[in-house]
């Protein structure tokens, strides 16, 4: 008896001087916040929802984003209020970092814009070469036309092609309304009144199953669109932290960096609705591979 209780003496103690000397087990760190401000065409499209676990799980970190157009988008940034921008509005991009608001803008994808409408087509503008002559044919037909008229890349580029075309549509004529709605919203809104508008083709994929309307200037591919004027290039810009300083510049920076890897510009090409990619990969490090 006395020779067990020994043994179990012996045992606990060991136990014990195991138990003194161990390591205790670290507490994990609070995962980091990334704030961006993007335009509605990435989070239409679900590109954001596809992307992003991805990098909150390598870098412990949650992204929070809102969506709005690209000129709100840079508003935001300009303020301090994110750690980082993607956008597409190249002018607008370049003037920002100019102002001091951005740095290191990198490119990362593209896709096109196109006209659409609805399959009757009052304007007779399918399959014309450009958007410009379409665009003229629509206000001289006075035939109901939807800007998003929020200040988006998608709006400065429909602005662009007005003016191409020679003419200023005005909102009270009857037939241009202008929304001041995201992508998806105009596009539900032509559908119902029956109206043109631009949209990056990205959204209108992904959207099309909801739709009656029809692609009129750009062809049913990137690769049929006649009209080179109509690329959509996006670009990524982390907030200048000489400026606002209390931006998360590190983790902007990893995310430039990991948007930007060929690891994650092949997941861009791998977004596909029916097969045709929505976004195509445009990174320095994409096109040096």
């Amino acid at each position: 008896m006395r020779r067990l209780f020994l043994i179990a003496l012996t045992i606990g103690l060991l136990l014990g001087l195991g138990a003194c000397g161990a390591k205790p087990t670290p507490t994990p760190l609070p995962p980091q916040k990334l704030l961006m401000a993007t335009t509605t065409s990435t989070a239409d499209t679900g590109l954001l929802e596809y992307l992003l676990p991805a990098f909150e799980a390598e870098y412990n970190c949650k992204v929070e984003y809102v969506a709005v157009g690209t000129g709100q988008a840079l508003e935001i940034g300009a303020k301090g209020d994110v750690d980082v921008v993607l956008v597409h509005a190249r002018a607008k991009e370049d003037q920002f970092v100019a102002d001091g608001n951005g740095v290191n803008r990198q490119d990362v994808m593209y896709n096109d814009f196109i006209l659409v409408g609805p399959s009757s087509d009052p304007a007779g503008v399918k399959g014309l070469a450009t958007a410009a002559e379409a665009f003229a044919k629509i206000a001289q037909t006075k035939s109901p036309f939807a800007s998003r008229g929020d200040g988006s890349g998608t709006e400065t580029k429909e602005k662009a092609l007005w003016k191409a075309a020679g003419i200023i549509p005005d909102p009270a004529s009857g037939w241009y309304f202008s929304l001041g709605q995201g992508m998806g919203d105009t596009l539900l809104f032509s559908d119902e009144k029956g109206a043109y508008t631009l949209t990056d083709r990205g959204t209108y994929l992904s959207m099309r199953d909801k739709l009656k309307l029809a692609v009129m200037v750009g062809g049913e591919t990137i690769d049929e669109n006649k009209d080179k004027s109509l690329l959509n290039p996006y670009g990524i810009i982390a907030v200048n932290p000489a400026k606002h300083p209390n931006v998360n510049y590190d983790l902007a920076m990893k995310f430039i960096e990991w948007i930007t890897s060929v690891k994650t510009q092949q997941r861009i090409l791998e977004f596909t609705v029916g097969g045709q990619p929505l976004f195509y990969p445009d990174s320095a490090e994409w096109k040096a591979r």
